[in-house]
Order: structure tokens, then C-alpha cells, then sequence
């Protein structure tokens, strides 16, 4: 008897720890978007980079959805309020408010309450989800948050007056900051009428009607006149931009999060900013400073703890 119940517990822990990591690795790959963006922000403007990236996604995702049309029989109103705060708040919305909270605040003001996404993703799954915190996963929280702030902002304090860091721009990343927490417990609650793959497809194109109103909206004139040459850059580039970090990186993303708790799913991104870290180092030859390794160190602990929490939490079950 005793062989058959650790034989089981081993294979229901396998896959909710394979499920952390999963998302852990579809939220690395949204670091290596800069790559591509910079590229085609000499064409575009970032409401038409994320437009056409949604078209080409819908290319993809619609089939998907065709396929898994039978998931949408079975959803109601409660689910369609998760929908769009999944497709608009979490993929137009807060995009839209944190790139507004760069150009109108502190910078570093606005990078530090954007780290707080953690916050309101454990405190609303809590709340919609009922989710329970194990024990010691407050240290765990503070030891993640502790290593993206040094990954941020090293030693320093990030704004030097507080009539800095209370103004529209630190509204506006408070926003967002809290709109991609609720897109991560949205998630998470839909994924429990709902195949991974169908979720990850209506979020491209449910967001796709809000991002032509605001492209056109904005204004702005289409560039792509420079030649062959530079249309095929860009279209090179559109095209990986919306497959990597775009469509892979979400499908991965969404496959961890069926077995993976919203609350420990948060922290799971954090691997996004060392993505950031690896990719400046490797193709912008930025050194790694000090506090960025002391940084990596301790999300990487934290990533680590709470993975095995989340498995021998699940296996008591």
C-alpha cells in the first residue's frame, strides 16, 4: 500500500512543479521581445507593433479556436468578465498605462510600483480564487520582490523626492501593475472550463477590436515605404516578435498555469526581468553588475522554494 500511494503522490507532484516552470519559461521569453521591438519601432508606432502583432496572431490563434470551439459552449457571463480583463486589461489596457506612466512620471518610480503586480495577483486570488498562502510564503514574496529591486535599481533608491513618486505616472503603473495581477488570477480561473490553448486564443483576439480603436485613434501615419528590403525586416521581425514572446511564449504560460496557483504563478514572471538582464548583457555587452547577480541569486532561490512548496502543498491534498 505504501509503495502505491508514494508511486501516485510522485506523479501528481511531476507535473505541478513541470506546470511552475512552464510558466516560469513562457515568462522569460516576453524578455527577449525588445530584440524585434527595436527593430520595428523605426517603422512604427508601439499601437501599430502590438496591432499588426495581433493580426498575425489571430492568424494562428484562430484555427485553435475553431478547433476547441466547444469550450465556448459552455461559457457564461462571469467568464466573459474574465475574458476581457485576460484581452483588454491584461494585454491592451495595461500596456497602454504603463507606456503612458513612462513618458508622464519617474521612471524609476513607475518601474518600482510596477513590481507590485505580485501583490494584487496573490490578494485577488485569494479573494475570487480562495486560494490559501502556505506557511513562510510571505518570506518567500519578500525574498522575490527583495531580488528584482536589485535587479532593478542595484543599491540606489529609486526616487529621490516623494512628490515624484506620487503623481499620474505612479497612478497609472498602480493600474497596471493591478490589471496584469487580475489578468494572471482571470487567467487562471479560466482555465478551469476551458483548454489552455482556447484561453491563450481569445486573448489575441478579443484584444484585436480594442487595438484598432486606439491605433486609429492615435493617428498616426503607416511608414513603410523604405524599400524592399527594410518591408522585409519588418515583417521578418513582426512575424518572430508575435510567435516568440507573442504566441509561445503564452501558450506555455497558460499550459503551467493549469496546475499552478495564481498566487504562486506571479512570481513565476519575475523570471521576465532577468531575461531582460541576460539579453543586455549578451547582444548590448552591459555589464552585470553586483547587485543584478545578488538579485538573480535571490529570485532564483525564492523560484526554487516555491516550487517545492506548491508540489508537497498539492500532494497532502
Amino acid at each position: 500500500m505504501s509503495n502505491v500511494t508514494a508511486s501516485s503522490s510522485s506523479v501528481r507532484t511531476s507535473p505541478l512543479r513541470s506546470g511552475f516552470w512552464l510558466v516560469v519559461l513562457g515568462a522569460a521569453l516576453w524578455g527577449v521581445d525588445p530584440l524585434f521591438r527595436i527593430i520595428l519601432l523605426k517603422s512604427l508606432t508601439s499601437s501599430q507593433i502590438v496591432l499588426l502583432e495581433h493580426v498575425v496572431l489571430f492568424l494562428a490563434a484562430a484555427p485553435v479556436l475553431w478547433r476547441n470551439r466547444a469550450d465556448l459552449k459552455g461559457i457564461r457571463m462571469r467568464h466573459a468578465a474574465a475574458l476581457l480583463v485576460v484581452s483588454w486589461g491584461g494585454s491592451a489596457v495595461a500596456t497602454i498605462l504603463f507606456t503612458k506612466a513612462l513618458a508622464t512620471g519617474d521612471l524609476n518610480a513607475v518601474l518600482l510600483l510596477q513590481k507590485l503586480q505580485p501583490i494584487f495577483a496573490i490578494g485577488l486570488a485569494a479573494i475570487l480564487l480562495k486560494e490559501r498562502l502556505p506557511k513562510n510564503f510571505g518570506v518567500l514574496i519578500a525574498v522575490a520582490l527583495a531580488g528584482t529591486y536589485l535587479l532593478t535599481f542595484g543599491w540606489t533608491v529609486p526616487f529621490g523626492h516623494v512628490n515624484n513618486f506620487i503623481s499620474i505616472g505612479s497612478v497609472m503603473a498602480l493600474g497596471a501593475a493591478a490589471l496584469w495581477g487580475g489578468s494572471t488570477v482571470m487567467g487562471r480561473y479560466l482555465l478551469g472550463s476551458m483548454k489552455y490553448e482556447t484561453v491563450t486564443s481569445l486573448r489575441f483576439i478579443l484584444a484585436l477590436p480594442l487595438l484598432f480603436v486606439v491605433t486609429a485613434m492615435e493617428g498616426a501615419p503607416w511608414q513603410l515605404g523604405g524599400g524592399w528590403g527594410e518591408t522585409t525586416a519588418v515583417a521578418v521581425n513582426l512575424l518572430l516578435q508575435a510567435l516568440l514572446p507573442g504566441l509561445l511564449s503564452m501558450l506555455l504560460y497558460y499550459k503551467g498555469l493549469n496546475t499552478t496557483k495564481a498566487s504562486f504563478a506571479t512570481l513565476a514572471e519575475l523570471s521576465f526581468p532577468m531575461t531582460g538582464i541576460i539579453i543586455n548583457w549578451i547582444v548590448y555587452q552591459q555589464l552585470v553588475t553586483l547587485p543584478q547577480l545578488a538579485g538573480f541569486a535571490l529570485i532564483w532561490t525564492a523560484l526554487f522554494f516555491i516550487s517545492n512548496q506548491q508540489s508537497r502543498e498539492t500532494a497532502k491534498l
